[in-house]
C-alpha cells in the first residue's frame, strides 16, 4: 500500500486530530518503516519497539494502556527515529522535517491509543486497517 494511501486511509480514520497532515505523516512514517523492513508485515509495531528502544518506553507504554496518553516532543521523535526516515515522511507530507516530527508528536499518542484498542498492537497492517473499519 503506497505511503499516500496509507495517509488517506488513516487520516480518514483517526480524523487527522489537531493538525493538517497528521493522518499524511503517520501513514508516511509507517510506510517508510514497512519499507526499511525487519517488522514484517507490522510497521506500527516496528514503530512501538524503536520507540522503547530509544528511551521513549514509558510514554508509548502509556499509549497502548488505558490510562492517561504521556506527550512526546518532536526532538525527541527526531532522535528516536532512524536515519532519513524523518526526511522521507516530511518530503511525502510536504513539510519540513521540524514540522513532521512536531506533527507526529502531536498525532502519535492519540493514534496509537485508537490503533491498539485492546492495548495490543496488531498482528499486520491488514488486521489494523480491518479492525479500524469494522
Amino acid at each position: 500500500m503506497a505511503g499516500n494511501d496509507l495517509g488517506g486511509l488513516l487520516g480518514s480514520l483517526l480524523g487527522s486530530g489537531g493538525s493538517a497532515h497528521g493522518g499524511d505523516i503517520l501513514g508516511a512514517l509507517l510506510s517508510a518503516l514497512g519499507k526499511q523492513g525487519g517488522n514484517g508485515d507490522n510497521p506500527l509495531g516496528g514503530l512501538l519497539d524503536t520507540l522503547a528502544r530509544s528511551g521513549l518506553a514509558e510514554q508509548k507504554d502509556s499509549w497502548l494502556g488505558t490510562g492517561e496518553n504521556q506527550p512526546v516532543t518532536g526532538p525527541q521523535l527526531q532522535q528516536a527515529l532512524p536515519g532519513d526516515t524523518l526526511r522521507q515522511v516530511a518530503e511525502e507530507a510536504g513539510v519540513s522535517p521540524d514540522q513532521a516530527a512536531d506533527a507526529l508528536a502531536q498525532e502519535l499518542p492519540q493514534a496509537v491509543d485508537r490503533l491498539t484498542p485492546n492495548g495490543e498492537v496488531p498482528a499486520s497492517l491488514e488486521e489494523l486497517i480491518r479492525q479500524q473499519t469494522v
